[in-house]
């Protein structure tokens, strides 16, 4: 089978097609015949060396898929060969052919295309994690979303909107602003030309936001802090501009807000599984019906991973990336 392989120095260019042996699943494993891919933050960080896939994981990029299911492992019971399924994969994505565990699969919501729904997985396990199992989202609530514009970002907006929170995003342009309020975000604020804090103090009439969602970090920390109401949560999920930075915690103690953040990966098969099951009771219907959406950007056939890449490096999308490794 083709899967791609990234060279030693971990750019994007290095980034080629080779011929591999098919995997095969485990006990209560699948293994998924991959028409589409979607592409996400920690494969552009692995490719780098910066985010090693844990013990017993594919060594190949790709963190999410769509497509059938070609092979059954000894116990797997919850499908059939054949079947459409979307699904969060520890590893191997950029491949013809990965393995997950089949309690990490769903199936395709009635309307959405495989290449939309490759989008998926990744995006909501993260998003429904830490949103709503992490800092306690609830109905009537702020919410301030960093990259408001990213798979992530859009996701965040559909998911405070389905539970009645009011969602706001920051975005680096006013083509992006326009998308996210168009979208579903209360108001889009452009970090280039106004300060997030400032413009949340004025949008809440001084309050403040319940919950931050932050996948930037560095100097966007204290600025976090600053925009939380009391007994606030910050939730951290990336550090684009990296983890490290000088902070002031007396605001945390004045405020009684809680800080916390997680990483999807590592997680143990049956957390991931939880996570499954909750998306598949409360969003999928949501997706069926048509009250929720999904934004894709570009498909990029498996060939031009690369491009994919520089693509999202360079910040120029709107939504999701998907490769799509066969028709």
């Amino acid at each position: 089978m083709r899967q791609i392989e990234v060279g030693p120095d971990g750019s994007a260019d290095s980034m080629r097609i080779v011929e591999a042996p098919r995997p095969k699943p485990g006990p209560g494993e699948i293994l998924i015949e991959v028409h589409y891919a979607g592409v996400n933050g920690p494969d552009l960080m692995q490719r780098r060396g910066r985010y090693p896939p844990p013990p017993g994981a594919s060594p190949v990029l790709g963190l999410e898929v769509a497509g059938r299911v070609a092979e059954l492992g000894s116990e797997a019971a919850a499908w059939t060969v054949g079947d459409r399924v979307t699904a969060l994969v520890p590893g191997g994505g950029y491949a013809d052919y990965c393995v997950t565990n089949e309690r990490h699969a769903l199936p395709i919501p009635d309307g959405l295309t495989l290449a939309q729904a490759a989008g998926l997985p990744e995006t909501w396990f993260t998003v429904w994690a830490n949103l709503i199992d992490s800092a306690r989202l609830k109905a009537g609530e702020r919410v301030l979303i960093h990259g408001g514009s990213s798979g992530i970002g859009l996701a965040a907006i559909e998911l405070a909107r389905l539970i009645g929170a009011v969602p706001y995003v920051t975005v680096g342009s006013e083509q992006k602003a326009r998308f996210c309020t168009q979208f579903g975000a209360e108001a889009a604020i452009d970090y280039r030309q106004e300060d997030f804090v400032a413009r949340i103090k004025q949008i809440t009439a001084n309050e403040g936001v319940d919950v931050v969602l932050d996948m930037v970090g560095g100097s966007y920390l204290q600025r976090d802090v600053s925009a939380l109401k009391r007994d606030g949560r910050l939730v951290l999920i990336s550090f684009q501009q990296g983890s490290k930075a000088e902070f002031d915690f007396m605001p945390v103690m004045l405020k009684r807000l809680t800080i916390t953040g997680s990483t999807m990966r590592p997680r143990t098969v049956e957390e991931k599984a939880r996570i499954r099951d909750a998306l598949l009771r409360e969003v999928w219907p949501a997706f069926s019906s048509g009250h929720l959406r999904t934004q894709v950007f570009g498909i990029y056939p498996l060939a031009e991973a690369a491009e994919a890449h520089r693509v999202m490096e360079a910040s120029l999308h709107i939504g999701k990336v998907i490769l799509q490794v066969r028709e």
